[in-house]
């Protein structure tokens, strides 16, 4: 198995089950059943997947042709949901403050390891447009996904410069592979998007917008 091989396996892994854990955890923060979470689990692991698919004309979605990471998303999603139960049994600030940051690792992974293999996904030969666009959405779409069905304003338009993480990730990617070998570029763009995502939420950066004054 050839090293791109590997490293595209590797990434697939660790977003699938990074989301599926970020998925799992919003379900459980609003109330949901275990079937919402599992669902929820599955949908941002996958969401991201599918939209690439559909951009760049792969019908049917690869998702629907091979369901091993759509299984397992579901099952980490329901070990998330057995491990919050019994844990929010105990309560504690620094229970609610591990979940927090389990929660931003595990959709920072998701994020830069999609938005990476959504890059990958469409093929180096397309043109930088259409690259930039598919990482993005790839790297997204499974987040938007999960907060439209949690009923939560996408955390792309409010917080922690989301999109604009994935975008630099995935302009990186994009232009260091065409002057380096593909793995290389892609471990850049991964570890852009981590960066950024982890500087913006220590640093509290936001994109400026407008604080409507209260009535």
């Amino acid at each position: 198995m050839e090293v791109m091989d590997v490293l595209f396996a590797a990434f697939e892994l660790i977003g699938t089950v990074a989301f599926a854990i970020s998925g799992a955890m919003e379900g459980v923060r609003h109330r949901m059943d275990l079937f919402g979470v599992t669902m929820l689990g599955l949908v941002t692991a996958i969401g991201g997947g599918v939209l690439r698919d559909l951009v760049i004309g792969e019908i049917p979605p690869k998702v629907f042709r091979d369901s091993r990471c759509a299984v397992l998303a579901m099952c980490i999603a329901l070990a998330v949901f057995i491990v919050m139960k019994l844990s929010l049994r105990r309560k504690g600030s620094r229970l609610a403050n591990l979940s927090e940051h389990l929660y931003f690792l595990s959709d920072t992974l998701g994020l830069a390891a999609f938005t990476v293999l959504g890059i990958e996904s469409a093929g180096p030969t397309r043109n930088t447009g259409l690259l930039l666009f598919v990482g993005m959405i790839t790297g997204v779409g499974g987040g938007v996904l999960r907060d439209v069905l949690a009923g939560s304003v996408p955390s792309i338009f409010r917080k922690h410069i989301y999109a604009v993480a994935s975008l630099a990730g995935a302009l990186a990617d994009v232009l260091l592979m065409r002057v380096l070998p593909g793995e290389i570029a892609m471990l850049i763009g991964f570890g852009v998007v981590a960066l950024i995502r982890m500087l913006a939420a220590h640093y509290k950066w936001n994109l400026p917008r407008i604080e409507a004054e209260e009535d």
